[in-house]
């Protein structure tokens, strides 16, 4: 069984953007279902499809993901998905062994949100959190971007 182990934060600037090594626009959208996470998506020319566990209390959760053909992607995202897309540029930002920081440029609904992820081996690795990383809100489902494609960033200060 795959294993997904991350952490999630907010940004405190964007100090980050000077070590960027790599950026690529994402669109996913969310299949609707219950206890789960259904996600497809399309990263630069590639497609992928996404089935997710619940996280536990040290934020781990099956995950499997697997490649499809992004049409077959475009399609899933047209038929099945409808309003639930988050659209956003992942740039990729080393966090030194193997490990990376993956930083979300939030577009369209969810404009002006910015988060990080890193993705750990284990639940007990080690890792150092740059100035540039601020609050930690991995237990923030809001900030999920399932919860993102339901409810909008943009929609967070309407009343």
């Amino acid at each position: 069984m795959a294993l997904e182990i991350e952490r999630k934060y907010l940004l405190k600037n964007m100090q980050w953007k000077t070590q960027v090594v790599r950026s690529v626009r994402m669109t996913q959208g969310y299949f609707p279902s219950a206890g789960v996470t259904v996600r497809v998506r399309i990263a630069g020319d590639d497609g992928f499809l996404t089935i997710k566990g619940k996280s536990d209390e040290f934020f781990a959760r099956s995950e499997f993901e697997y490649s499809i053909p992004k049409e077959d992607a475009r399609r899933m995202l047209d038929e099945f998905c409808a309003s639930r897309i988050v659209d956003k540029i992942r740039h990729y930002v080393p966090a030194g062994g193997n490990l990376v920081w993956e930083i979300d440029e939030y577009l369209g609904l969810n404009e002006g949100l910015f988060t990080a992820e890193i993705e750990l081996p284990s639940v007990d690795t080690v890792y150092s959190v740059p100035d540039w990383v601020g609050e930690d809100v991995s237990d923030k489902p809001e900030y999920s971007n399932g919860s993102l494609s339901k409810r909008p960033y943009s929609l967070w200060r309407v009343l």
